[in-house]
This record gives structure tokens, sequence and C-alpha cells, in this order.
């Protein structure tokens, strides 16, 4: 199935806007006008959405609201959950907190500190504003607690890097500009370059960058690497060397299909099937240059190297292995290729 259908499809927000647009009717409950029946921000490219209450509830010295995410038709695990903000007065500025759900950062190399709720710097940046307008609208002091929840978070985080980020107890309160575009490669690549992050500032020296769970796990195995060093590669490689380039590691391991690895020896950045496929004629020149059958005529890259041998997958992960270094520009100090069938077993590697 192709990633991206033809027709428009509808765009959605992140969870970031949403526990904004809830902090904002909180603070209307807090501050005397009680809550409204539905809320409005707008954000930083000036997008006004207007989100129903879901949730309110209230007491002397705090009030929240719970605002229903809409990812739009972007599957995102998120969509349909409730983000619950609460606030309370607190003894100076904007502090934040995590509540159920909502996971704390435990390892270096994010842009959130150890120790501190996983709601991300542009939600906290914008949640602030909205503590700053109101505040002066109502003639307030700035002085807000403001406790970010999502119930069943910890559970949906289990279809998230978040554990291997080394985010534990649930999400992260995400989103830059506040709006979820369906089937962006940006949230995955982003994910990837934290997960570089985390496992340079764990001092890993060898990572790997795989397709797939069936190669990561023979990737892992075979090296035994720690679950901090595995990045979720999927098909993003040029992602992840791009970021490589300027982030290195001594050692990078990338580990997928034999489909997927030959068309990175040939070039691409992007191994989905919907952004091109692989050129079967160079990879029958390929074959006879190694004395191997044309296997011009061959409908996938497995028959190609079921027919040719192995010597075949040998050479495409040397290849892969060249162009990999060319793409993050010679700044890793060794790159491995291992290349893998729909069962997990090695076919070659370089």
């Amino acid at each position: 199935m192709s990633r991206k259908p033809a027709s428009d499809l509808r765009r959605g927000w992140t969870t970031g806007t949403c526990a904004t647009a809830a902090t904002k009717a909180a603070l209307m409950a807090l501050w005397g006008d009680g809550f409204p029946s539905e809320v409005g921000i707008t954000l930083v490219k000036g997008e006004t959405p207007i989100f129903p209450l879901a949730h309110s509830a209230k007491d002397e010295s705090w009030a929240e609201v719970g605002i229903t995410k809409d990812a739009g038709d972007d599957p995102d695990v998120t969509h349909g959950a409730l983000i619950i903000a609460r606030v309370s007065a607190s003894a100076g500025g904007v502090v934040f907190r995590a509540g159920e759900g909502v996971g704390t950062v435990t390892k270096d190399g994010l842009p959130i500190a150890v120790g501190e709720p996983a709601i991300n710097p542009k939600p906290r940046e914008f949640m602030t504003a909205i503590v700053q307008k109101m505040a002066q609208a109502y003639e307030r002091a700035p002085d807000i607690t403001i406790t970010v929840s999502i119930p069943g978070g910890e559970k949906i985080a289990e279809k998230t890097w978040n554990g291997r980020l080394g985010i534990v107890g649930g999400l992260s309160i995400l989103g830059t500009t506040g709006v979820v575009r369906p089937f962006s490669c940006a949230a995955w690549i982003a994910s990837i370059h934290r997960g570089i992050d985390v496992s340079r500032a764990a001092g890993a020296k060898h990572v790997a960058g795989c397709t797939g769970s069936t190669s990561e796990q023979v990737v892992q195995d075979l090296y035994g690497l720690p679950i901090h060093a595995m990045l979720d590669m999927g098909d993003f490689s040029g992602g992840m060397l791009k970021y490589l380039a300027k982030h290195p590691v001594e050692r990078l391991t990338i580990g997928g299909g034999i489909g997927k690895m030959t068309k990175l020896a040939q070039g691409a950045v992007d191994l989905h099937s919907s952004r091109g496929g692989v050129d079967f004629t160079a990879l029958g020149e390929m074959s006879v240059s190694l004395g191997l059958p044309d296997v011009s005529d061959a409908n996938t890259a497995l028959e190609a190297v079921t027919r040719a041998g192995n010597g075949l997958a040998v050479e495409i992960a040397k290849r892969a292995k060249d162009e990999a270094m060319k793409q993050s520009k010679n700044a890793i100090g060794q790159i491995d290729i291992v290349v893998i069938d729909r069962a997990g077993v090695i076919l070659g590697q370089a």
C-alpha cells in the first residue's frame, strides 16, 4: 500500500497544540470565567484551530481540561487520546509536571534535561506564552504549574521510541509548528536524530540502523548491542546518514532486507517501495560482472539472489557500504552492512 494516497488528506494537531488549548481553557476556569464549550488558539503559522472540551474538572486550587487529539488522516498512535492539562498556582513562573501517561526523561541527549517531564521545548514555549497572555488579560501573576496527563499513555508509549530513548512512564508532548501533516516523514526522521543523540550521550561507539524488526533483532544479536544503540531507521537511510555526517559515531551497522539494501547500493536515500524500485538492469549487469547469471529479468531482488547465489548478496552489501560511506561524507569510522531474507537469514555482509 502506498503511504501517501492521491486524494487530499486532512491535517491534524499535535499533542503540544492540544495541551496548549487545554491550558488556556483551564486558566479561564481557574481565574473566574468558568469552562468554555470550546477553545481556540493561534499557531505559529497563523492557523486558528478550535477544540471542543472533552473533559473538565475544577477544585478550589486547580482546574483541568481535556482535549481529544485529532491527528487528521495521519496514522498517529496518539490519535484519539485525551490530552489533559491541569493548572494550579506555583511559587514563581511556569512549572511543568508529568501526570498519568506522560513520560519522564532519564537519559542525556534529549532537548529536555534528565528528570524533567517529557514535554518538548516548543510545547513548553507555547504553553508558557498562553499563561503569560492569559495572566495579562486577567491581571494575574503568570505563576502556574501545568500538569499534563494522557490517560492510557504509558500503554500507547509501548508503540513508540520512548523506551529506547530513556523516556519512562508514558508519552512525550510533541510539536514544533503545532500541526500534524499526514504521512509526513519529518517525525520519523526526527526520532532517528534523537536516537543518535541519546546513543552518543550514552557513550555508544557502535550504533545500528535497521529497516524493520527482523533485521533489528538479527543485528542486535549479531553484535550484542544495547537497545539504546538501535536506531529504528525504517526507510530513511538518507535521513540517518545525513545526520551522522554531522554527528558521527565510530561504527555504524545498517541491516535490512535484500530489496532495500539493493536500493541503498544503487544510491537511494529513501528505501520505501513507493519512492522508487530496484534497477534490475543494473542488478543484472552487477551479477554478470561477477561471473554469475544475468538476473535482469527477475521480479524481486530476493529472486535475483536466489538465482545467482549469495555472492550477489555480498556484492550488494559491499556497494551499499560504499554508498553509505558516501552519503555520510566518510565521517563514520567503520560501516557494516548486513543483508537478510524475510526469515532473518543473513544473505551477505560487508
